[in-house]
């Protein structure tokens, strides 16, 4: 499966497009020149691996590292860049693949593995004085379980442009967003959406679905059903190497929206629920009873939708009853079941967390931390979490100073009990000029029924 989906993503892509789906798709295993740093590794009882960096100048803190969808391979950090600047600052890296026998949506396993590597690592190398969890699109779910789960096991969660909305929401949406394209684009080819026999099946409707795109644009009228199905797959105007586009500018949002499209999103998107189903036994992804018109009214690119629909002479109205008109796609209620068990962050929270997030994220949008901090709070939580956001196009793109400027926060929250400063400017001072580019930002609504 692995190698298939790479090969598919790299065809096409832009490089930024590119660089932010191979950070979803693969874990990084750190490769260290520096004979002052040891690196270890071992295996757990399911059969899980775990790897390790430990510096010679350590400062007892542990970060548990929790990697993104793809396979699974053990790795200890976000990156290179951001592996060598945290040991560089005397932290020790530590993270497991999570069950290397399962699907590449390791919910199963993964709270649960990355809590026996921390008890690995101490019988390997010595108990920490600390642990900080660290986690990465996918794993940034994990993370969140962890800090909900923590029982003293970490001290606080740093994570990074998270699936924190979790996996039944992330079903959701993407099934809306393909039924507008599945319907008002590709109508004959009949398309199936959901319960998938084998991953070139769902390989197949993506390429299918990426055509009609492609075609689409090349009309008014197509354009604004794209700009339709973007709005409910919660997808950014703001594509690589692209300025962001004007607020009143529809035309140029749904370009850079397009440009997302055209460059390998369906194809990673629709094999990624493959893996899901795999996961779960089925597909939790649902449109009965769904209120199409509500949902794009919630929408931050409403407007956008309304405008283009106008000036393409279209009848929104009537492209919306037609969607209602199709035949649902109902969930499999014992998956569904499992999801919200196993793929979901809940939320209470039982340590500080601080979650980072791109402004325009296109495999895990920015919103997801709308509804996540909506959760929080209504589980009494909200002040032990924080959210903070960089103005930068892709998933997980940050640079490794964006990264240690979230960690300090959060380290400072540990060591004195309180949140200092987690605003932009405050971030943005903990580096050197340049080098980050937090904003202050409030995301829109999640768009999910």
């Amino acid at each position: 499966m692995g190698t298939r989906l790479t090969r598919r993503l790299a065809a096409g892509c832009t490089a930024l497009a590119c660089t932010a789906l191979a950070l979803a798709a693969a874990p990084v295993a750190v490769a260290h020149a520096d004979t002052t740093t040891a690196h270890r590794t071992g295996t757990l009882a399911d059969g899980a691996t775990w790897v390790a960096d430990i510096p010679a100048d350590w400062n007892g803190t542990l970060l548990l590292f929790s990697h993104g969808f793809g396979p699974t391979q053990a790795g200890d950090a976000p990156s290179s860049a951001a592996a060598t600047a945290l040991l560089a600052e005397g932290y020790a890296l530590v993270g497991s693949s999570y069950d290397p026998y399962g699907s590449w949506w390791a919910l199963d396993s993964a709270e649960r593995d990355q809590f026996q590597t921390i008890d690995a690592f101490t019988a390997a190398v010595g108990r920490p004085a600390r642990t900080i969890s660290v986690g990465l699109s996918m794993g940034g779910l994990v993370n969140a379980q962890i800090a909900r789960d923590a029982d003293g096991r970490v001290a606080g969660a740093l994570g990074l442009c998270g699936l924190v909305a979790g996996g039944v929401d992330l079903n959701n949406y993407q099934l809306a967003a393909e039924t507008v394209l599945a319907t008002l684009l590709a109508p004959g080819d009949r398309l199936s959406l959901t319960d998938y026999p084998s991953q070139a099946a769902a390989a197949a409707t993506a390429t299918t679905l990426t055509e009609a795109v492609k075609a689409a644009q090349t009309t008014p009228q197509g354009r604004a059903r794209i700009a339709l199905a973007a709005a409910y797959l919660n997808l950014p105007a703001w594509a690589p190497g692209k300025n962001p586009p004007a607020a009143d500018d529809p035309a140029g949002q749904e370009a850079q929206q397009y440009d997302w499209l055209a460059a390998g999103q369906l194809d990673f998107i629709i094999t990624g629920r493959y893996s899901i189903e795999q996961a779960a036994g089925g597909d939790s992804g649902s449109t009965v009873g769904l209120n199409w018109k509500y949902l794009l009214a919630s929408s931050p690119h409403h407007a956008e939708v309304r405008a283009l629909y106008r000036a393409a002479g279209l009848d929104l109205d009537e492209d919306l009853a037609t969607l209602r008109a199709v035949p649902a796609h109902q969930a499999d209620p014992a998956a569904t079941r499992r999801m919200e068990r196993s793929s979901t962050a809940g939320q209470g929270l039982d340590v500080p967390l601080l979650d980072l997030h791109t402004t325009a994220d296109q495999l895990i949008p920015v919103e997801q931390e709308n509804a996540f901090a909506a959760r929080v709070r209504a589980a009494g939580d909200g002040a032990l979490l924080r959210q903070a956001y960089v103005a930068r196009q892709g998933h997980c793109s940050f640079t490794s100073d964006e990264i240690l400027a979230g960690l300090h926060a959060l380290v400072r929250r540990i060591d004195t009990g309180h949140w200092g400063d987690t605003g932009a400017a405050a971030l943005n001072a903990d580096r050197p000029a340049g080098t980050t580019a937090f904003v202050s930002y409030r995301p829109g609504r999640l768009v999910t029924r």
